[in-house]
């Protein structure tokens, strides 16, 4: 075979696998509008990576699954947090979801019920557009402001979910708000309400894990500012610093990066095939999880997998790797997948939330001693995409790039 055969047999390829992921472009809710009644091969798991624990009762609602299947996480109440006769001890409660589940579900946080009924049927609206208008924001850039998609990684996946998404980049609000969806007509502005309302939680709640770990004693030490010259002159040399990482982290979280993902989910004719979201930890600090009353979100908690039973207008809060980085480990970011039904379609808001794209995030000094070495390398947003441009993203594979051995 001659050389320009050679090349002519890569391109038909590189052609032929082009046309498969055209083929699903549109994404799975297409699909599911299109009426198949099977489950394409490029959305069917290898056998062992399949949700085969999960059974499904037809004749009845999505919410009867086997009961022990099901987990309660930990509760922590926003209002009792806030008071100061009961933080202690709310706040002992943090410390113990963050390393045994890496999860807990936040009541009573005080974003109003409106803010969040807005946000949920919003979504839905956008998701009921015609795909023409949904495919305005389609983009393979990972930096845009809006993108819109299907499957985890499009791609990069091997095997593609079950899963519509729209991902919002929210700061600066300035330069991103100007990109959003226009349609429905008070998407944008909706969306922005939900948006400033979890950024304000957010900042409160992550205050208080800090304080939970014991870094800091109280908010006016959280929040001081360097005086000295030295402190100046060591900030404008490094400004990421680890003195500055650990002494400003509340005020470089004001500035922080907040990137929301609309998840959608439609009924899949097998779900026992595939899954909406693989096994996966979340990149950043903190995410606050909306979602409706369609069970679907799993936890991997003491090696099986776990279906996290709703609490309606509740968010569902886990910790990312950054924390994870940031805690030197004692918190732990947690593997989650999600499963879809045959049934129901499910919606759900995710809120990341992280430092600044352009710090650096290091384990904290205060959390490293003879017993607990450091246990991990600095990582920054500039390595995280280069790592998952390079490769299919699985599990908490790009954390073990960063751990010490």
């Amino acid at each position: 075979m001659t050389k320009i055969d050679d090349v002519h047999d890569v391109e038909k390829a590189e052609n032929d696998i082009s046309s498969q992921l055209l083929k699903y472009q549109k994404g799975v809710k297409h699909l599911y509008e299109s009426g198949i009644t099977k489950v394409p091969n490029r959305y069917i798991l290898p056998v062992e990576e399949r949700p085969n624990n999960i059974r499904y009762d037809e004749a009845i609602t999505i919410n009867s699954k086997v009961a022990e299947d099901n987990l309660k996480l930990p509760i922590i109440d926003f209002t009792e947090l806030m008071q100061s006769s009961k933080r202690p001890q709310v706040l002992k409660s943090l410390e113990n979801a963050c390393q045994q589940y890496g999860f807990f579900q936040l009541v009573n946080h005080g974003i109003p019920s409106e803010v969040i009924d807005n946000m949920m049927e919003v979504s839905t609206r956008f998701f009921e557009l015609p795909f023409v208008e949904r495919a305005k924001y389609m983009s393979s850039d990972m930096k845009s402001p809006v993108r819109y998609g299907t499957s985890f990684n499009q791609s990069k996946d091997k095997v593609f979910c079950w899963r519509d998404f729209l991902k919002l980049m929210c700061h600066p609000p300035s330069d991103v708000f100007p990109h959003w969806p226009t349609s429905p007509v008070d998407f944008r502005n909706l969306a922005a309400t939900y948006a400033n309302e979890t950024k304000s939680l957010f900042l409160i709640v992550m205050e208080a894990i800090v304080e939970s770990l014991g870094i800091v004693g109280t908010t006016n030490e959280l929040y001081k500012k360097k005086t000295t010259e030295q402190e100046k002159e060591n900030d404008n040399d490094n400004n990421n610093n680890s003195n500055n990482n650990n002494l400003n982290i509340m005020e470089k979280f004001q500035d922080g990066s907040q990137l929301m993902v609309v998840n959608f989910y439609p009924p899949c004719p097998q779900p026992d095939l595939t899954l909406g979201m693989p096994p996966h930890s979340d990149y950043g600090f903190l995410t606050l999880l909306l979602q409706d009353e369609v069970e679907g979100l799993q936890i991997q908690f003491q090696d099986k997998w776990v279906t996290v039973e709703p609490i309606p207008g509740s968010f569902v809060v886990n910790v990312g790797d950054h924390l994870e980085i940031f805690s030197n480990g004692k918190y732990k970011s947690v593997l989650h997948r999600v499963l879809v039904n045959s049934m129901k379609a499910r919606i759900s808001v995710a809120s990341l939330h992280s430092l600044p794209f352009m710090y650096t995030i290091s384990p904290s000094p205060k959390l490293i001693d003879e017993g607990n070495p450091r246990r991990y390398k600095d990582t920054d947003f500039a390595s995280f995409l280069e790592y998952i441009s390079s490769r299919e993203p699985k599990r908490k594979n790009f954390l073990e790039t960063r751990k010490l051995t």
